[in-house]
Protein backbone atom coordinates (compact mmCIF):
# COMPACT_ATOMS: atom_id res chain seq x y z
CA UNK A 1 0.00 0.00 0.00
CA UNK A 2 1.20 3.47 -0.64
CA UNK A 3 2.44 5.14 2.01
CA UNK A 4 4.03 8.77 2.80
CA UNK A 5 7.72 7.15 3.24
CA UNK A 6 7.24 6.07 -0.05
CA UNK A 7 5.92 9.12 -1.55
CA UNK A 8 9.05 11.13 -0.06
CA UNK A 9 11.29 8.44 -1.59
CA UNK A 10 9.52 8.74 -5.32
CA UNK A 11 10.40 12.43 -4.66
CA UNK A 12 14.13 11.81 -3.33
CA UNK A 13 14.38 9.91 -6.71
CA UNK A 14 12.93 12.24 -8.87
CA UNK A 15 15.50 15.05 -7.87
CA UNK A 16 13.83 17.18 -5.43
CA UNK A 17 15.93 19.00 -2.14
CA UNK A 18 16.12 17.87 1.07
CA UNK A 19 13.58 20.85 1.66
CA UNK A 20 10.84 18.79 0.50
CA UNK A 21 11.62 15.11 1.31
CA UNK A 22 9.73 15.39 4.20
CA UNK A 23 6.02 14.10 5.40
CA UNK A 24 4.15 17.39 4.77
CA UNK A 25 5.48 17.12 0.66
CA UNK A 26 4.97 13.37 0.76
CA UNK A 27 1.06 13.58 2.14
CA UNK A 28 0.77 16.95 -0.67
CA UNK A 29 1.46 14.18 -3.24
CA UNK A 30 -0.58 11.75 -1.83
CA UNK A 31 -3.25 13.73 -1.58
CA UNK A 32 -2.78 14.93 -5.40
CA UNK A 33 -3.00 10.78 -6.50
CA UNK A 34 -6.10 10.57 -4.10
CA UNK A 35 -3.98 7.68 -2.35
CA UNK A 36 -5.44 6.75 0.59
CA UNK A 37 -3.65 3.54 3.32
CA UNK A 38 -5.63 1.16 1.78
CA UNK A 39 -5.05 2.06 -1.99
CA UNK A 40 -1.68 0.83 -3.99
CA UNK A 41 0.36 3.09 -6.62
CA UNK A 42 -1.58 1.31 -9.31
CA UNK A 43 -4.68 3.17 -7.39
CA UNK A 44 -3.13 6.38 -8.38
CA UNK A 45 -5.46 9.27 -10.09
CA UNK A 46 -5.25 12.70 -10.98
CA UNK A 47 -8.09 14.52 -8.87
CA UNK A 48 -8.35 18.70 -8.82
CA UNK A 49 -7.59 19.53 -6.02
CA UNK A 50 -7.35 22.78 -3.87
CA UNK A 51 -4.66 23.38 -0.92
CA UNK A 52 -7.93 23.09 1.16
CA UNK A 53 -8.73 19.93 0.52
CA UNK A 54 -5.80 17.97 0.07
CA UNK A 55 -4.80 19.51 3.80
CA UNK A 56 -8.62 18.20 5.05
CA UNK A 57 -7.64 14.96 2.86
CA UNK A 58 -3.84 14.66 5.07
CA UNK A 59 -6.39 14.99 8.39
CA UNK A 60 -9.15 12.31 7.26
CA UNK A 61 -6.91 9.86 5.94
CA UNK A 62 -3.74 10.22 7.51
CA UNK A 63 -4.12 11.68 10.52
CA UNK A 64 -2.16 14.95 9.90
CA UNK A 65 -4.26 18.02 11.15
CA UNK A 66 -2.34 21.12 10.05
CA UNK A 67 -3.49 24.41 11.16
CA UNK A 68 -5.27 26.79 8.95
CA UNK A 69 -1.93 29.39 8.79
CA UNK A 70 0.25 26.09 7.49
CA UNK A 71 -2.06 26.49 4.55
CA UNK A 72 0.68 28.94 2.40
CA UNK A 73 3.62 26.75 3.62
CA UNK A 74 1.75 24.00 1.91
CA UNK A 75 1.62 25.82 -1.34
CA UNK A 76 4.87 27.97 -1.02
CA UNK A 77 6.84 24.70 0.01
CA UNK A 78 5.53 21.75 -1.58
CA UNK A 79 2.99 22.69 -4.43
CA UNK A 80 5.24 25.52 -5.81
CA UNK A 81 7.91 23.08 -5.94
CA UNK A 82 6.00 20.59 -7.91
CA UNK A 83 4.79 22.95 -10.47
CA UNK A 84 8.62 24.02 -10.84
CA UNK A 85 9.85 20.24 -11.35
CA UNK A 86 6.51 20.35 -14.10
CA UNK A 87 5.19 17.47 -12.31
CA UNK A 88 2.02 19.75 -11.44
CA UNK A 89 -0.56 21.84 -13.37
CA UNK A 90 -2.56 24.44 -12.08
CA UNK A 91 -5.98 25.68 -12.86
CA UNK A 92 -6.16 23.06 -15.54
CA UNK A 93 -10.05 23.33 -15.41
CA UNK A 94 -9.45 27.16 -16.14
CA UNK A 95 -6.53 28.71 -17.09
CA UNK A 96 -8.06 31.83 -17.41
CA UNK A 97 -8.41 31.85 -13.68
CA UNK A 98 -6.57 34.62 -11.67
CA UNK A 99 -3.41 33.06 -10.27
CA UNK A 100 -4.41 34.36 -6.67
CA UNK A 101 -8.20 33.10 -7.00
CA UNK A 102 -9.48 31.16 -4.22
CA UNK A 103 -10.36 28.56 -6.29
CA UNK A 104 -7.25 27.74 -7.84
CA UNK A 105 -6.66 24.04 -8.56
CA UNK A 106 -3.36 21.77 -8.89
CA UNK A 107 -3.72 18.59 -10.79
CA UNK A 108 -0.74 15.86 -11.60
CA UNK A 109 -0.11 15.85 -15.09
CA UNK A 110 -1.02 12.61 -17.02
CA UNK A 111 2.76 11.58 -17.85
CA UNK A 112 3.84 11.74 -14.11
CA UNK A 113 0.45 10.29 -13.28
CA UNK A 114 1.81 7.18 -15.36
CA UNK A 115 5.03 6.81 -13.66
CA UNK A 116 3.89 6.80 -10.29
CA UNK A 117 1.63 4.31 -11.22
CA UNK A 118 4.56 2.22 -12.01
CA UNK A 119 6.27 2.56 -8.66
CA UNK A 120 7.50 -0.84 -6.79
CA UNK A 121 6.74 -2.76 -10.40
CA UNK A 122 9.74 -4.02 -12.54
CA UNK A 123 8.51 -1.12 -14.75
CA UNK A 124 9.91 1.93 -12.64
CA UNK A 125 13.48 2.58 -13.52
CA UNK A 126 12.83 2.49 -16.99
CA UNK A 127 9.77 4.87 -16.48
CA UNK A 128 11.79 7.31 -14.39
CA UNK A 129 13.94 7.94 -16.91
CA UNK A 130 11.37 8.56 -19.50
CA UNK A 131 9.39 10.75 -17.96
CA UNK A 132 12.95 12.84 -17.00
CA UNK A 133 13.03 12.97 -20.73
CA UNK A 134 9.46 14.45 -21.17
CA UNK A 135 9.72 17.15 -18.86
CA UNK A 136 12.72 18.39 -20.68
CA UNK A 137 10.83 17.92 -23.66
CA UNK A 138 7.90 19.39 -22.75
CA UNK A 139 8.82 22.55 -20.53
CA UNK A 140 9.03 24.73 -23.52
CA UNK A 141 5.61 23.63 -24.71
CA UNK A 142 3.94 24.16 -21.54
CA UNK A 143 5.87 27.77 -21.61
CA UNK A 144 4.10 28.53 -24.63
CA UNK A 145 0.69 27.51 -23.48
CA UNK A 146 0.92 29.94 -20.69
CA UNK A 147 1.86 32.93 -23.21
CA UNK A 148 -1.21 32.19 -24.75
CA UNK A 149 -3.86 32.93 -21.73
CA UNK A 150 -1.82 35.70 -20.85
CA UNK A 151 -3.56 39.66 -21.49
CA UNK A 152 -2.23 41.76 -23.85
CA UNK A 153 -2.11 45.57 -22.95
CA UNK A 154 -1.14 48.29 -25.02
CA UNK A 155 -0.23 51.34 -23.01
CA UNK A 156 -0.54 54.97 -23.17
CA UNK A 157 2.55 55.33 -25.32
CA UNK A 158 1.98 52.18 -27.72
CA UNK A 159 4.59 49.96 -25.56
CA UNK A 160 2.64 46.41 -25.19
CA UNK A 161 2.81 43.86 -22.21
CA UNK A 162 0.64 41.17 -21.24
CA UNK A 163 -0.64 40.30 -17.44
CA UNK A 164 -1.51 36.82 -16.14
CA UNK A 165 -5.43 35.88 -16.48
CA UNK A 166 -8.23 36.22 -15.04
CA UNK A 167 -9.28 38.66 -11.52
CA UNK A 168 -7.73 41.74 -10.94
CA UNK A 169 -5.63 41.91 -14.23
CA UNK A 170 -8.99 41.74 -16.54
CA UNK A 171 -9.53 45.12 -14.80
CA UNK A 172 -6.37 46.65 -14.69
CA UNK A 173 -6.52 45.95 -18.92
CA UNK A 174 -9.69 47.86 -19.02
CA UNK A 175 -8.51 50.88 -16.85
CA UNK A 176 -5.10 51.26 -18.71
CA UNK A 177 -7.39 51.17 -21.91
CA UNK A 178 -10.48 52.61 -21.12
CA UNK A 179 -9.82 55.12 -17.99
CA UNK A 180 -6.31 56.38 -19.04
CA UNK A 181 -7.45 57.15 -22.76
CA UNK A 182 -10.63 59.30 -21.01
CA UNK A 183 -9.25 60.62 -17.68
CA UNK A 184 -5.41 60.73 -17.94
CA UNK A 185 -5.12 61.73 -22.34
CA UNK A 186 -0.99 61.95 -22.82
CA UNK A 187 -0.45 60.06 -19.30
CA UNK A 188 2.70 58.41 -18.61
CA UNK A 189 1.88 54.47 -16.66
CA UNK A 190 4.58 54.38 -14.24
CA UNK A 191 3.55 51.32 -12.25
CA UNK A 192 1.37 48.30 -12.87
CA UNK A 193 1.24 45.20 -10.21
CA UNK A 194 0.45 41.91 -11.62
CA UNK A 195 -0.36 38.83 -9.40
CA UNK A 196 1.63 36.55 -11.43
CA UNK A 197 5.08 38.15 -11.72
CA UNK A 198 4.34 40.84 -9.18
CA UNK A 199 5.07 43.68 -11.48
CA UNK A 200 4.24 44.47 -14.87
CA UNK A 201 5.82 47.88 -15.38
CA UNK A 202 7.76 49.75 -12.80
CA UNK A 203 9.22 53.10 -14.27
CA UNK A 204 11.37 53.76 -10.98
CA UNK A 205 13.18 56.58 -13.14
CA UNK A 206 9.65 58.26 -13.56
CA UNK A 207 8.71 57.54 -10.11
CA UNK A 208 12.17 59.19 -8.30
CA UNK A 209 11.95 62.13 -11.53
CA UNK A 210 8.61 62.95 -9.22
CA UNK A 211 10.47 62.55 -6.09
CA UNK A 212 9.43 59.08 -5.19
CA UNK A 213 11.14 56.05 -4.17
CA UNK A 214 10.09 53.03 -3.43
CA UNK A 215 11.38 50.42 -1.62
CA UNK A 216 9.12 47.57 -1.79
CA UNK A 217 6.37 46.83 -3.71
CA UNK A 218 3.48 45.37 -1.13
CA UNK A 219 2.19 48.82 0.03
CA UNK A 220 1.86 49.95 -3.80
CA UNK A 221 -1.70 50.68 -5.68
CA UNK A 222 -2.48 48.36 -8.35
CA UNK A 223 -1.90 51.67 -11.44
CA UNK A 224 -0.09 54.54 -11.21
CA UNK A 225 -0.30 56.97 -14.08
CA UNK A 226 1.47 60.10 -14.05
CA UNK A 227 -1.35 62.39 -15.66
CA UNK A 228 0.88 65.11 -17.70
CA UNK A 229 -0.23 67.77 -18.60
CA UNK A 230 -1.99 68.43 -15.27
CA UNK A 231 1.19 67.12 -13.29
CA UNK A 232 -1.18 65.01 -11.63
CA UNK A 233 0.39 61.19 -9.96
CA UNK A 234 -2.86 58.84 -9.92
CA UNK A 235 -3.31 56.26 -7.66
CA UNK A 236 -5.52 53.79 -8.40
CA UNK A 237 -6.70 50.54 -6.70
CA UNK A 238 -8.59 48.24 -8.52
CA UNK A 239 -10.98 45.86 -6.94
CA UNK A 240 -11.61 42.59 -7.24
CA UNK A 241 -10.19 40.68 -4.09
CA UNK A 242 -8.32 43.36 -2.35
CA UNK A 243 -10.88 46.59 -1.11
CA UNK A 244 -11.17 50.20 -2.29
CA UNK A 245 -9.16 53.27 -0.96
CA UNK A 246 -10.86 53.34 2.21
CA UNK A 247 -9.61 56.22 4.88
CA UNK A 248 -6.83 53.96 6.59
CA UNK A 249 -5.75 53.14 2.67
CA UNK A 250 -5.74 56.70 2.08
CA UNK A 251 -3.52 57.82 4.72
CA UNK A 252 -1.21 54.69 3.55
CA UNK A 253 -0.88 56.07 0.00
CA UNK A 254 -0.34 59.83 1.24
CA UNK A 255 2.37 58.55 3.59
CA UNK A 256 3.55 56.27 0.65
CA UNK A 257 4.13 59.57 -1.46
CA UNK A 258 4.13 62.37 0.60
CA UNK A 259 7.66 63.05 -1.40
CA UNK A 260 5.45 63.63 -4.96
CA UNK A 261 6.23 66.73 -6.74
CA UNK A 262 3.20 65.70 -8.65
CA UNK A 263 0.07 66.41 -6.67
CA UNK A 264 -2.06 63.28 -5.70
CA UNK A 265 -5.03 61.90 -7.48
CA UNK A 266 -7.21 58.88 -5.20
CA UNK A 267 -9.19 56.78 -7.39
CA UNK A 268 -10.95 53.15 -6.70
CA UNK A 269 -11.86 50.79 -9.64
CA UNK A 270 -14.67 48.63 -9.70
CA UNK A 271 -15.63 46.18 -13.30
CA UNK A 272 -19.48 46.94 -12.18
CA UNK A 273 -21.84 48.79 -9.83
CA UNK A 274 -22.59 45.11 -8.26
CA UNK A 275 -18.47 45.63 -7.25
CA UNK A 276 -19.20 48.95 -6.07
CA UNK A 277 -22.40 48.35 -3.75
CA UNK A 278 -20.17 45.44 -1.83
CA UNK A 279 -17.83 48.85 -0.88
CA UNK A 280 -19.50 51.92 -1.29
CA UNK A 281 -19.36 52.41 2.88
CA UNK A 282 -16.03 51.93 2.55
CA UNK A 283 -14.74 54.37 0.30
CA UNK A 284 -12.80 57.77 1.61
CA UNK A 285 -13.72 61.12 1.17
CA UNK A 286 -11.85 63.29 -1.55
CA UNK A 287 -10.89 60.12 -3.68
CA UNK A 288 -13.17 58.92 -6.70
CA UNK A 289 -14.71 55.59 -8.02
CA UNK A 290 -14.18 54.48 -11.92
CA UNK A 291 -16.73 51.52 -12.88
CA UNK A 292 -15.57 49.31 -16.09
CA UNK A 293 -19.16 48.63 -17.36
CA UNK A 294 -19.51 52.81 -17.82
CA UNK A 295 -16.47 54.02 -18.66
CA UNK A 296 -16.74 57.30 -19.92
CA UNK A 297 -18.01 58.67 -15.98
CA UNK A 298 -16.68 59.21 -12.37
CA UNK A 299 -18.52 59.27 -9.00
CA UNK A 300 -16.71 62.13 -6.98
CA UNK A 301 -17.00 61.17 -2.90
CA UNK A 302 -16.53 64.80 -1.76
CA UNK A 303 -17.69 67.26 -4.67
CA UNK A 304 -15.56 69.44 -4.09
CA UNK A 305 -12.93 68.31 -7.09
CA UNK A 306 -13.86 66.45 -10.10
CA UNK A 307 -10.87 63.78 -10.76
CA UNK A 308 -8.62 66.55 -8.94
CA UNK A 309 -6.03 66.69 -6.07
CA UNK A 310 -6.84 67.59 -2.62
CA UNK A 311 -4.62 70.37 -0.90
Amino acid sequence: MATVDEAIDILSQLGFPPAQLNERSGLTLLALLDLTPDKAWTDATAPLHGITPMMEFMAAHFGKRYAPNTRETVRRQSIHQFQAARMTLRNTDDPTRAVNSAKTTYQVTSFALRLFRTYRTKEWTSALKRYQLQVKALTERWARERQLHRIPVVLPDGAEITLSPGGQNVLITALVQDFCAMFTPGGRVLYIGDADKKLAVFDESGLAALGVTIEGHGKMPDLVVHHVDRDWLVLVEAVTSHGPVHPARHEELQSLFANSTARLVYVTAFLDRRALAKYVGEISWETDVWVAESPTHLIHFDGQRFLGPYE
